[in-house]
Parts: structure tokens; sequence; C-alpha cells
């Protein structure tokens, strides 16, 4: 689909109950989609003009529309067909086949909401013939019958990441294991193998951060060694976090203090992963300045 810069871009998600909206919606948000939940048809809308009204660096919106609207779903056709007359819109619908909906619902053990008395099978089929005429007028249809979670969430992603936006946000945090080691890391790599500067009394004062140390560090033996082979190693794994969902990781080097080699480490081993496909490094000195 052509994107209009000056149109106000929304997604509406829906679809089948159980084929994986919330999965969906969530995907969105972590692409910076703002989200809106069980949105009656009618107030898409208000809720447009609520959004071009705020002015600056317009938001896309997602709105999840379903069949939790009862009676209030039934101007679904004719509010999107109103909507497309000046904004820019996109309905995905999500289905999957019965027996993989009976599962999921089974496993959650939450009836269909529109089983009433009878059975999960009454209410998928009530909710199929409610819906052909959805489903037949969206813009992109989505069997979830045999994808989990995380494979529906990285089709979302695919399709509607922005142009250029980075798959892992990648912190890389220097520290000292002596005030302990980080609570909020993914991976955690130890410099104490390297000659300590602190016992350089022309280099004690001085941090990672200034070039005679981190000149001093990484011409120690294994020094640039380790760096290659880390950052050699860390390429399949931030690969395949982007396949696999995972939009963020840290990833915690130590030393003694978090003021000399750490510090040096991790400007060094930032400057290798930044070049990486699809992945944005921020680089955080957690212990700097405590001694």
């Amino acid at each position: 689909m052509t994107t209009d810069p000056d149109k106000q871009e929304v997604l509406i998600v829906t679809g089948m109950s159980g084929a994986g909206r919330s999965t969906v919606a969530n995907a969105l948000e972590d692409l910076d989609w703002y989200v809106v939940d069980n949105l009656p048809p009618q107030m898409l809308r208000p809720l447009v003009d609520l959004v071009e009204r705020a002015g600056t660096n317009l938001p896309k919106i997602a709105a999840v529309v379903d069949i939790r609207g009862r009676d209030l779903f039934g101007d679904f056709l004719d509010t999107v067909q109103q909507l497309r007359s000046n904004t820019q819109v996109q309905v995905i619908f999500l289905e999957a086949r019965d027996d993989a909906l009976v599962r999921r619902f089974e496993s959650v053990r939450r009836p269909h909401p529109l089983q009433g008395d009878g059975t999960l099978l009454d209410g998928i089929a009530a909710e199929r013939s409610r819906l052909l005429a959805v489903r037949e007028s969206s813009d992109l249809v989505i069997d979830t019958s045999d994808l989990n979670v995380h494979q529906l969430a990285t089709t979302i992603t695919e399709r509607f990441a922005a142009e250029g936006r980075a798959g892992v946000q990648l912190t890389i945090m220097s520290f000292g294991f002596k005030y302990g080691l980080p609570t909020d890391v993914d991976l955690v790599a130890d410099a104490r193998f390297l000659p300590n500067p602190f016992w350089i009394p022309e280099l004690r004062a001085h941090t990672g951060v200034d070039p005679e140390v981190r000149d001093f560090v990484l011409a120690q033996i294994g020094a640039l060694d380790f760096i290659d082979h880390y950052a050699a190693a860390m390429a399949p794994v931030l690969a395949g976090y982007q396949r696999e969902n995972k939009r963020h990781a840290t990833i915690g080097i130590g030393c003694t203090g978090g003021k000399h080699r750490s510090v040096a480490m991790v400007r060094e081993l930032a400057s290798r992963l930044e070049k990486l496909p699809g992945v944005a490094v921020n680089i955080k000195h957690r212990d700097l300045g405590r001694e």
C-alpha cells in the first residue's frame, strides 16, 4: 500500500476471536504505533480527529475492532468506508482453522464471545458468518493457524516496521563487580583478565573514556582478540533476536570497579556491534564516577 505522508495512517486489526489480535496489538505497540483495544467502530473517526488536532508528529494509530463490540460492530464496514475518504486506512483480518481456535480457547479455559449456551464450535461458526463480509473487504488476511506468538509478531514487524528502524535496541553496559552484578542484563562478560590501570599511578585518576586508558587497555594481550571474537559471536545472536522479536537486549562487561577496563572495552565493542544490520547500540556506564 502506497503511503501518503499528508494523511493520518490508521491500521484496523480485526478477525476471529482467538486468532491473535492481542499478539498483533503488542507487536504494533513495540513498533511505536498508538494502539487502542476493543474500540467500537463508531469511535474511530473521533479518535482520528483527536489525534489530528494534537498536531505535531502524528502517531500511527492501530485499533483493535472485533465482535466484542456486539451490536456496535454492525457499522464496521460503513465506518471504514467513511474513513477512507480522507484517512489512510488498512484493515488486517486474522483468521485460523476451527481446530486451532478450539485448542486456543481450551488452553485458556474461556468461552467464545458468541458461544452462549452452545459449544465452542457453535460460537466460532456464528462469528465466521458475521465476519464474512469484513474478511472479504480486508486489505490483508493472515491465517495464524500454524503460527506461534513469536512468528505472528515477526510477520507483523516485517510488514509494518518503519523503514530503517532498528530490529534490536542493544545496550552495552560497563559495571564494577565489587558493586554487584547488574540485574537487568542478558549476557555478562568479564574484563578482569586484563591488567588493571588502577595500579598505574599516571592512569589511576583517569577512566576508560580517556584516550590514555583506552589505549593502555586495548594494547594488552588478548584485549582485541576478545573484542573480535565476542563481536563475531554476538552477530548470529543479535540476528536471532530480531527473528524471534526480542527487541531489547543488554550486554554487561565488568571489571573490578567499573572505571577503567570495562569502560574501554564497552566502547570498543559498541563500535563493532553498531555496524551490524538492524542493531542500534546505546552505551551505559553504570558505576563510572562512584570512585
